[in-house]
């Protein structure tokens, strides 16, 4: 059965469990770089390495951009190239693609060493937390090139038709990722230099896997030294459809800066590391969604297309009712276990633990009804509508939420800063269930595959 006969006749939820679990494991590995160096730091180094690596969190983000900006956009262009069988041009994509994630990375760390001090200023770093700043994110920056590598070419290799490899390559990262964190701070006392360099070694092995993957005869796109000659129009090409998931991820780095300095002025050290606990559940928590969202894509967007919007619906449904279930999972043991998931990342730092697990039951207040907003804005995306996809995708963390964090901790101080994100996701929420109550009402029924058929033969 080819792919077009599996996505018109297959049981839904079969298809939507057959998409959605590759990403799911995928994104989970990829939050796992993040969430164990948090764990492993705050338990093995202590709290203002905690703060460091919040601190280190908008570099993160700006690298991640990168790796966006040329892997989906790349990864796309290949995909089209490949449907016209035009295979030398794919190839010069992949070599171009691969060039800039090599260039772009070695830019921002120069930019990096040259003002590193004041960069972790901004970012939210007080003496007291800038040397461990300084020491994580050197080693980082150093090693950027290697996670560019692993994230935007790993795109290539979904690009292929390969998702099993690609998920093995997020897989193998994040467990050399863990296993060294924690050996070189428990056992060699590298302290948060030993956590930074873990991380830089998951990268690099997961780098060397990809590349294996292209460079030992299993891929179809081969690189060949001849097409990493740089060509503009390739490059203009990549970056504009690369653009808009870069810029998000640029926008969610200004949240974060504001954040950081936020809670910085209201409540010190501390509060940075108790926000950095929370990045790390709210992350460990949205990865399942967005793979449940990324599963839902192409269904959405396949059944759309051949005008069968009732299996369009149910799609929509299903994804909808999964992802509320993870959401909703998550909220009720952030609510029952405040504590015990809170020292999970602050070893015997009673303050830091209460602050935390008071900050969550507010922060966290209306999570469950978040999986129903990030589904709903990927249901845009995969039928096309541009504008409603960048206004609901935006609208939680930067049309809601960086406003209200301006402005709430002046009437509340840092209970204001906790109060943003729930009256965000509250009001987020009312504006998705408006537009795609719209649309759905708008949605013609299914037409007969017959008329379907009469009217592509016509066109």
């Amino acid at each position: 059965m080819n792919k077009s006969n599996i996505m018109a006749s297959q049981s839904i939820g079969s298809l939507l469990w057959k998409f959605s679990w590759p990403a799911i494991v995928g994104m989970l590995c990829n939050a796992l770089y993040n969430i164990v160096d948090r764990i492993f730091v705050g338990r093995g180094v202590g709290s203002l390495a905690l703060a460091a690596t919040t601190v280190a969190f908008p570099l993160m983000m700006i690298l991640m951009a990168v790796s966006l900006l040329i892997g989906v956009g790349a990864t796309a262009l290949i995909s089209i190239r490949l449907g016209e069988r035009k295979l030398d041009e794919a190839e010069k994509v992949a070599a171009n693609g691969t060039a800039m994630l090599i260039i772009l990375p070695i830019c921002i760390t120069v930019i990096y060493l040259l003002f590193a001090e004041p960069i972790l200023k901004l970012f939210g770093a007080s003496s007291d937390v800038l040397p461990y700043a300084r020491d994580f994110v050197h080693i980082i920056m150093l090693g950027s090139v290697f996670g560019s590598l692993c994230m935007g070419m790993n795109n290539f290799i979904r690009a292929e038709g390969n998702p099993m490899w690609a998920m093995s390559t997020q897989v193998m990262g994040a467990l050399i990722n863990g296993v060294l964190n924690y050996f070189f701070i428990f056992k060699l006392g590298m302290g948060i230099k030993g956590s930074a360099l873990a991380t830089v070694l998951g990268q690099f092995f997961a780098a060397l896997w990809v590349l294996s993957y292209f460079l030992t005869g299993r891929s179809l796109v081969k690189l060949r030294l001849k097409n990493f000659k740089l060509q503009r129009p390739i490059l203009i090409s990549i970056m504009s459809i690369g653009f808009a998931p870069c810029a998000l991820q640029l926008a969610s780095c200004v949240q974060q800066l504001i954040l950081n300095r936020t809670l910085f002025s209201y409540g010190g050290d501390i509060a940075l590391s108790a926000v950095g606990i929370m990045m790390s559940i709210i992350t460990l928590l949205f990865m399942p969604i967005l793979g449940i969202s990324q599963g839902a894509q192409p269904i959405i967007g396949f059944n759309y297309g051949a005008r069968q919007y009732d299996r369009v619906r149910a799609t929509l449904k299903r994804a909808i009712v999964a992802a509320s279930g993870v959401s909703v999972i998550g909220y009720l043991a952030i609510m029952i276990w405040p504590h015990q998931i809170a020292g999970v990342f602050s070893k015997g730092d009673t303050a830091l633990t209460n602050m935390t697990a008071d900050a969550m039951v507010v922060y966290f207040a209306m999570v469950f009804i978040i999986g129903f907003q990030i589904v709903s804005s990927t249901y845009f995306q995969a039928v096309g509508k541009a504008v409603q996809a960048a206004i609901l995708s935006m609208s939680r963390q930067i049309l809601l939420f960086i406003p209200l964090l301006l402005v709430l901790p002046h009437f509340w101080g840092i209970d204001g800063v906790w109060r943003a994100c729930p009256i965000a996701d509250a009001l987020s929420v009312m504006i998705t269930a408006a537009v795609i109550y719209f649309e759905m009402k708008h949605l013609p029924a299914t037409q007969p595959l017959g008329q379907f058929k009469e009217e592509a033969d016509c066109a």
